[in-house]
């Protein structure tokens, strides 16, 4: 079998000296590549029910392999395992990252797997190529102090403020990712009994407890807006508060709160699992509320949780 650690060695022979991922397709070669990968997109739509985002990517992906073959007349169906190869190492040459080219490599196998179902080939030339070695990233995560700054930053005073308070209380109590939270309308939320319901990747549909806490500050952040608009939280426009708005506005609180580490909306998503565990939660309980489909993805954030649990001890232990 290829093995990924052999790439380095053969980047002298396919190097290029020019980037083909810089010049954009000709639009001869439009058609023969951007065809079979849109094609392949509108599967992944229809069939799967795959977000925008995951979209956006394979087709990032896939374009830049198509520009990668373009310069050298080599269409999908006539593809092997030694330009896939030959791809990953000129990617490697570029300075990417072990665990992005691990991502190509998969976007890859994904697209030929699905040209194989189609009978557009006989065979998939990724499937016999290993997938490179990864070590187990541990995501960041705050303290429970450092979460209950942020969540005090904001001026509730203000409408904005209130919005940008009632999220991030919503966002710590159910660990939403920040498109289900950027996204979600007032059909989904019921105060009464405390819940919200999520449609999460793969459409699949998922309830979580809000907690009395969130509960109330949604509450009076409802009982604010003069109508009832389609979208939750809305931005300047009268739209969904994008993702990237709501980004800025956590680096900005946390600015605020002089936390120093590097925030994102899914920091606080950690946060949520990684503080339910360290009071006692059951695992499979916060796989169900972070909507994983494997127990193994979330089985992360109990390394998270030691590794919080050893450094609480160095610090507080007179014998640490």
């Amino acid at each position: 079998m290829p093995k990924y650690k052999k790439l380095c060695k053969t980047l002298k022979k396919i190097a290029k000296p020019a980037d083909p991922l810089l010049s954009p397709l000709l639009i001869g070669e439009v058609s023969q590549y951007q065809k079979p990968i849109e094609d392949f997109l509108n599967r992944l739509v229809t069939e799967q029910g795959v977000s925008r985002h995951t979209l956006s990517a394979y087709r990032t992906d896939l374009t830049h392999f198509s520009r990668w073959l373009a310069p050298q007349s080599i269409l999908f169906t006539a593809v092997q395992s030694i330009e896939i190869l030959s791809y990953l190492a000129y990617r490697t040459q570029q300075g990417i990252q072990t665990r992005t080219c691990a991502r190509y490599l998969s976007s890859l196998r994904h697209f030929f797997a699905d040209l194989l179902q189609q009978h557009v080939i006989s065979e998939n030339p990724c499937e016999l190529i290993d997938s490179p070695k990864i070590g187990q990233r541990l995501p960041k995560s705050l303290s429970e102090h450092d979460v209950e700054q942020l969540l005090n930053a904001p001026n509730v005073n203000a409408p904005v403020g209130l919005r940008d308070k009632t999220m991030l209380e919503l966002l710590y109590a159910t660990g939403l990712r920040v498109t289900e939270l950027v996204s979600l309308t007032f059909e989904q939320i019921h105060l009464q009994q405390g819940l919200v319901k999520v449609l999460g990747k793969g459409q699949k549909e998922r309830l979580i407890p809000m907690g009395n806490i969130a509960v109330n500050w949604l509450t009076r952040y409802c009982a604010t807006l003069s109508n009832t608009p389609h979208y939750l939280f809305q931005g300047r426009d009268g739209q969904a508060l994008t993702r990237q708005a709501f980004w800025h506005r956590i680096k900005y609180y946390a600015k605020m709160a002089d936390i120093r580490i590097s925030l994102s909306p899914h920091t606080l998503r950690h946060a949520f699992a990684t503080h339910l565990l360290n009071h006692g939660a059951d695992l499979r309980a916060v796989q169900m509320m972070l909507g994983h489909s494997s127990l193994s993805t979330t089985q992360i954030y109990t390394h998270v949780a030691k590794e919080r649990l050893k450094q609480f001890h160095l610090e507080h232990h007179p014998r640490g």
